[in-house]
């Protein structure tokens, strides 16, 4: 299963895409597309639409992880993300491609254990999970590196194989009345387990 995460920005905008395979995670793309300000805005948003309709094209991912636009002091970032925002689900939308959201502290959550998780801490986990020799760069690619990982593992397929996730997974509570929970025994578990034993030390 091939996920592609999307960290919206009008000025930067961050994608990663992981592939899913038995008993671990592994990054298959990853970068930041940077416009001009110089550019008028429809030109800097055709620019990101036809950037997320080439990795779509290219990687064909099954399903796609988009930041949740969500209440900010920063009236115009939050204009400009959910610009963004609009033309990458168009993109997504085009293709068929169904759209799972989180906050940036949900994905955090998933990610580091922490929704204050620091910039550091998040690429110093989103490498540690994919098995990366360096840090993820630039930040904005990091994260949606996180954003994949973290809807990723939210994911339950509908059959084996390239199927398309038919729903996110239950919440923990709901899960255990039809499914045994067994923590700390997946590669992801362990790696996470692992960095913030590190990260205490």
């Amino acid at each position: 299963m091939i996920v592609l995460g999307i960290d919206p920005g009008t000025a930067a905008l961050g994608y990663g895409l992981i592939e899913q395979e038995p008993g671990r995670l592994r990054a298959i793309d990853f970068g930041c597309l940077v416009t001009s300000a110089d550019l008028p805005l429809g030109d800097r948003l055709a620019a990101i639409h036809a950037k997320v309709a080439a990795l779509i094209a290219e990687h064909r991912p099954i399903l796609m992880g988009v930041e949740r636009l969500f209440f900010s002091r920063n009236v115009q970032t939050a204009f400009a993300v959910g610009q963004a925002r609009g033309v990458v689900l168009l993109a997504a939308a085009q293709a068929g491609i169904p759209v799972r959201e989180a906050t940036p502290n949900e994905v955090k959550l998933a990610v580091a254990g922490s929704g204050s998780a620091d910039k550091l801490q998040v690429q110093q986990m989103v490498a540690a999970i994919l098995g990366l020799k360096a840090l993820p760069e630039p930040d904005d690619a990091a994260d949606a590196l996180a954003m994949a990982i973290c809807v990723a593992h939210r994911e339950r397929p509908a059959s084996a194989g390239d199927a398309p996730p038919d729903r996110e997974r239950a919440a923990v509570l709901d899960r255990s009345s039809i499914e045994p929970i067994t923590r700390g025994r997946t590669p992801y578990e362990r790696a996470v387990r692992e960095a913030l034993a590190r990260e205490r030390r």
